[in-house]
């Protein structure tokens, strides 16, 4: 099994040294500073932002630069989604992001972590799970969302939060770690 393939499984990788997933993320860098050096709003800034993801952007997405992925092609965008300026998607597990989510000012979604043990982190070894993301969420400004989370639709999640665990549709959580502090009427 390659490296690539671990990591799609949520395997134990060498995310370090290894060639392959190395070029992956030297060509994302590369598109990522296209786009983020592009002209807002321009068709050069689209085209670059298109690439990056590997597919057609959905209706009514807007990504504010800057905005940084690890590799892009492992996170997807639903329709009408607004993303604020200093994102990073950390997208060795995918990550999926529903339809109308505000994304506030540097927020991070982050599907990688790494061994406790030193030695073992040395070798370059990291574990990436996926984050998923329902419909009508918003994010405050400087949220980070931690592997393996689903956050259920209709969330709200404060500015300065770090969600490390699921959290249930139709919630209001705040904190470091985030908890629940309502839920939210419909």
């Amino acid at each position: 099994m390659t490296e690539k393939e671990k990591m799609l499984c949520g395997q134990w990788h060498d995310a370090n040294f290894d060639e392959a997933l190395l070029k992956e993320r030297s060509a994302a860098e590369g598109l990522c500073y296209d786009f983020n050096m592009a002209k807002p709003g321009s068709e050069e800034q689209s085209s670059a932002l298109q690439k990056l993801l590997g597919t057609t952007l959905p209706e009514g997405l807007t990504v504010l630069a800057p905005a940084y992925f690890d590799y892009g092609i492992y996170t997807d965008f639903g329709k009408g989604t607004f993303v604020n300026h200093g994102c990073y998607f950390m997208d060795g597990g995918k990550i999926h992001i529903g339809e109308n989510v505000f994304i506030g000012p540097f927020c991070g979604f982050y599907t990688a972590s790494h061994p406790l043990n030193y030695e073992e982190r040395n070798k370059g070894l990291e574990r990436a799970l996926p984050i998923v993301v329902g419909d009508n969420c918003w994010f405050g400004a400087n949220v980070s969302v931690l592997q393996g989370v689903t956050i259920g639709a209709g969330c709200v999640i404060a500015a300065g939060s770090v969600v490390t665990e699921d959290i249930p549709e139709n919630c209001l959580v705040a904190g470091v770690p985030a908890t629940i502090k309502k839920r939210l009427n419909l």
